[in-house]
Order: structure tokens, then C-alpha cells, then sequence
């Protein structure tokens, strides 16, 4: 009996010897937004790929593009304005998988500032993040023939902190907001939804891509680590799935999680609930009419264009084909 436990032990520690390392970089904090990693390590869906998953949450300071550049990450979830922006100076990312069928991004606007259509942009201050997802904003104000350095008949630019704040103190008629996280700060903080006008980027036509899995072309040549990569992906899309029929669930998967102690049930839940929207109808795999409409989007943005021409190999189903039939 004790031979058979000191053998059943060894193969036990060999097993975990063996486990394939991976590091995911988070474009954010950690909150539901990522609910679908937290919920395949939690259920153990990496465990049984054979990986032991590092997650490493994001934050203000924190650009996915660079961290996975200096090599403190293999696989970083990031927006695909970012990341073709990158490739195109030098960082080749390659996009591996897309759990995320649609884009949550949107502006939210006092009505009482005037604005009533995308018309009435002009001469407004509009609250912007940067960092790299000022991409679609800028695009879209292209597309609308609105200069962005504050000219008349343009708009002026406010550099929009991670909060709701420039909205709350009237510093701008519009702020960036997402549909999961800070169109809620923005209620919470007691504004009636009747006083607020939403425009999701969706609806405008000027979507692109969010919360892609990107890994850097040169890696993802070596058929180890495709092989480790198409394993994380089914485990994610595993995760991803069951977060979205298990949303509470989810929600307290990730708050346990979550060592800054910022979060809240309630506003996890919420979030969770409203995450599941984006990523319902995706397996994971890219929807290439999505990508492009992506690119054309960022193409057109006349004297100033985020990417200066299409992209080649900006993404692969390689990875996602075998995840998915396997």
C-alpha cells in the first residue's frame, strides 16, 4: 500500500512537472470582463489541458503590447485597433482567437449638453481614452469629417481617466464609456438613465474588435507552442461558455479573485451579466468580415489613419480549427 502511495505521488509530481506554463496578460483590472480565464482556472479546464495558467491583471499603467514585447507574457488580451497598430511599428501580434463577438464600446452624453446625434458633436468636448483605445474614437470622428485638435466645427479631446468623472463634473458633453463597466458608474452615481444619450459604436457602424487573444508571430511558429496555445484557447472558450450560462457563478469566481478588494457583487454581477451579451454567438473563432470591417475602419482615417495600410498576418485560424475540432 505504501509503495502504491509513494508511486501514485511520483506520478502525481510528475504530472505537475510536466504542467505547460502560460502567462495571460489582462488588458484591465480584474473584474468580469476577463470572467471566462478566471472561470477555466477556477473549474480547472486548464488543469486538465495539461497548463498551469498565470493570469496577470492590467491596469492603468499596464499596455498588453508592451508587456508581451519585453516577454513578461506569452498570450495578452487586447483590442485589434492596438494591436494592428503595433504590428504596423514593428510588434508583430497575431491574433490567435476572438472570444468576444462584439464591441461594448460607446459614448455616453448629458442630454442636457446638446447632443442628440452624432451631428451634434461639433464644437463639443468628448472625454477619450488613450493608451491605445483611442483608435476606434478617432477613427469614427474621421468618418464623421470632425477634426479632433479642438478647432471650430471640430471637437476638443479630453484625455478621460479611467472614470466617469469628467461626466459627473460637467467637464464634457460625452464621455467613453463600455457597456458592462462605466455606463453603470455613471448611473450609480445617480444619474437618470432619461437624462443620458447613448451612441455604441456598434449601432454608429464604426465597431472594431475587442478583447482578442494576441500572441507574437514568432512564438507562435514553434509548433510546442501552437500546440500549448490551441489547449489555452479551448480551456478559455470553455470558460467563456460556462460564464456565460453561469453568470452569478462567474461573477464570485472572479471577485474572489480580485486582490485589490475593489470590486462588488453587485456591480460583478451586473457586469458579468452584460459581458455575456459581447461574447454570446463566439466559439473563439475570428470572424474575418469582422476583422476587415476592423481594418476598413481604421483605414479611413483620412490625414491621421490609425494603420497606414491592410495588415498581412494579422491573424490565423490555425489555432482556433484545432481547438475547436478537437
Amino acid at each position: 500500500m505504501k509503495k502504491f502511495l509513494t508511486g501514485a505521488l511520483m506520478a502525481g509530481m510528475a504530472t505537475t512537472a510536466q504542467a505547460e506554463d502560460v502567462t495571460l496578460q489582462l488588458k484591465w483590472v480584474t473584474q468580469a470582463q476577463f470572467a471566462g480565464y478566471y472561470v477555466a482556472q477556477a473549474k480547472g479546464f486548464y488543469e486538465e489541458e495539461g497548463l498551469n495558467v498565470t493570469i496577470l491583471p492590467g491596469g492603468p499603467d499596464i499596455a498588453p503590447t508592451q508587456v508581451i514585447a519585453g516577454g513578461g507574457a506569452d498570450v495578452v488580451v487586447e483590442w485589434m485597433p492596438a494591436a494592428l497598430a503595433a504590428r504596423e511599428k514593428g510588434l508583430p501580434l497575431v491574433n490567435i482567437a476572438q472570444p468576444f463577438a462584439s464591441s461594448g464600446m460607446m459614448l455616453t452624453c448629458l442630454k442636457e449638453s446638446g447632443v442628440a446625434s452624432p451631428a451634434d458633436f461639433a464644437d463639443k468636448t468628448l472625454g477619450v481614452w488613450f493608451f491605445g483605445n483611442e483608435y476606434p474614437f478617432l477613427s469614427w470622428m474621421s468618418q464623421l469629417g470632425l477634426k479632433t485638435d479642438g478647432s471650430a466645427g471640430g471637437v476638443t479631446v479630453l484625455k478621460q481617466g479611467f472614470n466617469v468623472d469628467p461626466l459627473l463634473q460637467k467637464q464634457a458633453a460625452c464621455i467613453s464609456t463600455m457597456t458592462y463597466n462605466e455606463y453603470w458608474q455613471v448611473i450609480d452615481a445617480g444619474i437618470s438613465p432619461d437624462d443620458l444619450v447613448t451612441f455604441k459604436y456598434e449601432d454608429q457602424g464604426v465597431a472594431t474588435l475587442e478583447d482578442g487573444l494576441y500572441v507574437l508571430e514568432e512564438k507562435l511558429a514553434d509548433p510546442a507552442f501552437a500546440e500549448t496555445m490551441v489547449k489555452f484557447v479551448r480551456a478559455s472558450m470553455k470558460g467563456w461558455k460556462y460564464a456565460e450560462a453561469n453568470s452569478d457563478e462567474a461573477a464570485m469566481i472572479v471577485l474572489e479573485n480580485d486582490e485589490s478588494g475593489a470590486q462588488t457583487e453587485a456591480h460583478q454581477k451586473r457586469m458579468m451579466g452584460e459581458v455575456a451579451k459581447l461574447t454570446a454567438g463566439s466559439n473563439g473563432a475570428l470572424d474575418v468580415s469582422a476583422a476587415d470591417r476592423t481594418v476598413a475602419s481604421l483605414l479611413a482615417g483620412g490625414s491621421d489613419p490609425v494603420i497606414t495600410k491592410t495588415p498581412e498576418g494579422a491573424w490565423t485560424s490555425a489555432i482556433t480549427d484545432k481547438a475547436l475540432a478537437e
